[in-house]
């Protein structure tokens, strides 16, 4: 048996040779006792070593040892706080000592060092920190998420920096960015990780829920620019979402819980405030905040709220349910026409509720939809070859929904405002929709009033009329598909649907692609084999499919239909005998078959699975704020009444017209004399005189400031 020696292994050429390439500072005899003095905690000889050093100068008591730690940093780590006192006494050197601490957690260490005062000129010792400039001793706390020691640095008087916005082209971003830009991104990542501590939030925070709701929507949209660091920053996004949730589990009873939701910030109008519009719940909703608004404790005020009218409705048969709807849905004319004549009357207060509301709404959209199915089957008209025809019944009753829908698309515009109206999804479905009717009425219109056409051209308005009325139809029914966010079985289908159009759109544009660049090529290799003849039909609509690529648009339209297996192989042959034509056109349209069969549409099914896991994974929390959302459109003050009655004004109406007129009158009588109030400005004084009582009494001398013009009242007087 072969025997190798170790030292025949140690100098073998086959060996890599190791050599120490940075040197460490050698250590006395003393300094070692020294440090395993700090080590073991005996605090005698530390005491000693550090009164001989102070005297005799035997040992430097800033040593390092071999790991690169202080005496300071030792005591720090084994968290005995009578040596770090004695180590402080003795003015060693401190660095960053303190960060060590926090990052070790230990409060007392924190403490001493936050109150042990640095001597002047103190003196500097060469060590490799660990610690990159930009982390504070705040932002390391934040980091470490204690509490304790966030709240001895807060009350020093700390503070954080603002981080600037990621496209921020000020002098100093662009010098850091050019200079170290790695740096400069952890650097920001680092403030907004201290920024997003509960502990920070709840101790420095006057509102924790809005800076909750402001700081996780402000790390979303910062993961979608700094792609580098998006999964740390949806990381901190989704951090402060749940502790904005934490906190709202902690609410006792209703009454917290309503102070809360109806909570407005300072900067709003008393006069605006009506004490119970859901006001931080709104805002929730606004920054997408789903797993606050789906807390059970924010869902069963909702609740509550929703079935004001019928307690208990979750307990009854659901035959009792479906009876009782039934009933109030077919009479909301009587509901609407009560609620015109006497807003205040039972009846005109019972359809206030805001589950009346709902009921009443969507027997109006049911009707609507009744009155399309019955003019699709051009039941009352005699004459269908009639060029320009007159309206139908029917479609004289359609026209005033039309006109409903569109005036309550115009109010929710005007309420909400132009922003908030187009970043949801169903009212540009709306918006679209109202454009077709719009669009159909006018060109009806032109058919009638020019109805002496010698023949049914392509162009003709009539045509064109019912196109665009067909497709406003489909838009009309799918619009029905919102409704089922109310219910806990098909609500979550309804997100998931929408979550795989996305899919498909994403899906289309990949497609596009490949779609365009076989049509191209095939539409070079086939447009020599053109048939001019007068009677041969062409693409895919010929009975024998030839000329399939002669044009561009005949070869988008021939590919795209053969995904669905409605284009034969024979449409590569040609006439003539080509056969490396034919079979280069056979591989191209096989090829692109494969791609987009195989490829591309087991992707979009994979997309559209993995959407829909998703949202099943999540479901109760995603339909909860979807349903949430559906609630809150109809727990608003305006749209009370349901399709086509709003069109009709109301008294109420007219008396906020008048307040209205009133209002502004106001203001004209005020400007013309904004030198007699004093420099904070003509806006307070109106709030004054236009505000209703309590408001414009009682208020204190300490309140008035600038910015809250309803607090200056008095002293302005």
């Amino acid at each position: 048996m072969l025997i190798i020696s170790p030292l025949s292994l140690l100098f073998s050429k086959d060996r890599i040779p190791l050599r120490i390439v940075r040197a460490e500072s050698e250590l006395s005899h003393s300094e070692k006792a020294y440090l395993n003095a700090v080590e073991k905690g005996d605090y005698a000889s530390v005491k000693k070593a550090l009164e001989e050093a102070e005297i005799y100068f035997k040992i430097n008591i800033n040593c390092i040892d071999p790991l690169g730690r202080t005496a300071l940093l030792i005591a720090i780590e084994n968290e005995n706080l009578e040596l770090i006192e004695l180590l402080l006494s003795f003015n060693v050197y401190v660095g960053d000592a303190l960060l060590h601490a926090i990052r070790k957690e230990v409060v007392g260490a924190v403490e001493l060092l936050l109150n042990h005062k640095k001597p002047s000129g103190e003196k500097q010792v060469c060590q490799f920190s660990e610690f990159t400039p930009d982390i504070t001793p705040i932002i390391l706390a934040a980091h470490t998420n204690n509490y304790e020691i966030i709240k001895l640095l807060v009350q020093k008087g700390v503070s954080v920096p603002r981080p600037h916005e990621v496209r921020c082209n000020c002098v100093e971003c662009v010098s850091s960015s050019d200079v170290d830009s790695l740096r400069h991104s952890r650097s920001r990542l680092n403030i907004y990780k201290a920024l997003a501590s509960p502990s920070l939030i709840a101790l420095s925070s006057e509102d924790p829920f809005l800076t909750a709701f402001q700081l996780s929507w402000e790390l979303q949209e910062l993961s979608k620019v700094e792609n580098e660091f998006k999964s740390e920053y949806e990381e901190l996004s989704r951090q402060c979402k749940q502790f904005a949730k934490d906190l709202l589990d902690q609410t006792r009873s209703s009454r917290e819980l309503e102070i809360i939701l109806n909570y407005r910030d300072d900067n709003s109008l008393i006069e605006e405030q009506s004490g119970n519009d859901l006001a931080r719940l709104k805002l929730a909703i606004k920054y997408r905040q789903k797993e606050f608004v789906a807390q059970p404790n924010c869902q069963q005020l909702l609740a509550s709220r929703w079935y004001d009218e019928f307690p208990g409705w979750r307990r009854r048969h659901w035959a009792v349910k479906m009876m009782t709807c039934v009933v109030i849905g077919l009479l909301f004319p009587v509901f609407s026409v009560c609620y015109l004549i006497a807003p205040k009357s039972p009846l005109g207060l019972f359809i206030r509720k805001p589950f009346i509301k709902f009921i009443c709404h969507t027997a109006s959209y049911l009707t609507f939809l009744f009155l399309l199915l019955l003019a699709s089957q051009h039941i009352d008209r005699s004459d269908l070859n009639m060029q320009g025809p007159p309206p139908t019944i029917v479609e004289w009753m359609i026209l005033p929904w039309v006109l409903g829908f569109i005036w309550g698309e115009i109010k929710q515009m005007w309420d909400g405002g132009l922003q908030d109206y187009i970043h949801d999804w169903w009212n540009l479905m709306d918006f679209v929709m109202n454009s077709l009717y719009l669009a159909t009425i006018s060109l009806k219109i032109v058919a009638f009033s020019k109805h002496d056409y010698k023949s049914w051209d392509m162009w003709h308005p009539t045509l064109v009329a019912e196109a665009l009325f067909a497709i406003a139809n489909i838009f009309s029914s799918l619009r029905l598909i919102s409704l089922f966010t109310a219910n806990s079985h098909l609500g979550p289908l309804q997100i998931s649907l929408g979550r795989m159009l996305l899919d498909i759109l994403k899906f289309l544009f990949i497609y596009c692609l490949v779609l365009l660049a076989f049509a191209n090529g095939l539409n070079q290799l086939y447009f020599y084999y053109e048939t001019n003849e007068p009677d041969s039909c062409k693409g895919i609509r010929c009975d024998k499919q030839n000329n399939a690529f002669s044009t561009l648009f005949e070869t988008l339209q021939s590919l795209f239909w053969s995904i669905f297996g409605l284009i034969n192989l024979y449409v590569t042959n040609v006439k003539a005998r080509h056969e490396f034509t034919e079979f280069v056109g056979a591989t191209m349209f096989g090829t692109y078959n494969v791609i987009s069969l195989v490829v591309l549409l087991n992707m979009l099914i994979a997309m559209m699975n993995n959407s829909y896991q998703l949202i099943a994974d999540h479901a109760d929390i995603e339909w909860k704020f979807a349903r949430t959302k559906l609630w809150m459109s109809y727990f608003e003050e305006g749209g009370t009444l349901p399709t086509p009655f709003n069109v009709i004004p109301s008294p109420k109406s007219l008396w906020y017209l008048i307040k209205w007129l009133w209002r502004h009158l106001c203001k004209k009588k005020i400007r013309r004399k904004p030198e007699s109030f004093g420099t904070i400005g003509v806006s307070s004084v109106l709030y004054l005189i236009c505000s209703p009582p309590p408001f414009n009494i009682g208020i204190s001398s300490q309140q008035c400031r600038v910015g809250k013009p309803l607090t200056c009242q008095i002293m302005l007087i």
